[in-house]
């Protein structure tokens, strides 16, 4: 039986800028955390001033935490309308927001930390290999992959769950986990099931 509160949408593929729109739009946000979760904040906290690059942005608060603290960010959505909403967002720091293809992507600096915020888990798994390979190549030796994943495999998303060993094999070659941490402060959409880890680039 459907959930009555549940809207019936359109579009069904996940790959596509209309998928993210259509909810945008229609303000069906489950996995919004309408705000910065504490993991972020301490994270933040205990590093120096660097370039960040926030992929599949979405509302991006943690891009407007970082900039009204003098970071330099850089938060992309493939979608028009997240993007119109991020913006609105971060008002004077809206041009810290562009409408682009992760996968086809160059950020206008070197990242030294890629934020992951229920990007990963966006995305279908015909599309992990090419995440894990993309992080690789925009990260430099040294630089930190850091934020939450969505673990446990789910029998349809989005979100999409990866099982604990499905992430290390997808991120080891490339990745050193550094840190795990646990989060108390999760949307239902992620309750008992998100992690904080930081991943340097080997």
């Amino acid at each position: 039986m459907s959930d009555p509160n549940v809207p019936t949408f359109d579009h069904r593929d996940p790959n596509s800028p209309d998928f993210w729109d259509e909810r945008f739009d229609r303000r069906f946000m489950p996995w919004d955390q309408a705000g910065v979760q504490e993991a972020f904040k301490a994270f933040a906290a205990s590093r120096a001033l660097h370039n960040v690059l926030i992929p599949g942005c979405g509302s991006a608060y943690e891009a407007l935490y970082l900039a009204e603290r003098s970071w330099t960010v850089r938060a992309i959505d493939f979608s028009p309308v997240a993007v119109a909403t991020a913006r609105a967002q971060l008002g004077a720091y809206g041009k810290n927001v562009e409408e682009a293809d992760f996968f086809a992507y160059q950020p206008p600096f070197s990242p030294a930390w890629i934020y992951e915020r229920a990007f990963l888990c966006a995305l279908p798994k015909n599309c992990w290999g090419d995440y894990a390979q993309r992080m690789a190549d925009l990260l430099e030796s040294g630089a930190l992959l850091a934020g939450f994943y969505f673990l446990g495999a789910t029998p349809k998303g989005p979100p999409f769950g990866i099982e604990r060993d499905e992430l290390h094999a997808l991120l080891t070659p490339h990745f050193e986990l550094i840190d795990e941490r646990e989060v108390r402060d999760s949307i239902p959409v992620f309750a008992g099931r998100e992690r904080w880890m930081t991943w340097r680039r080997a």
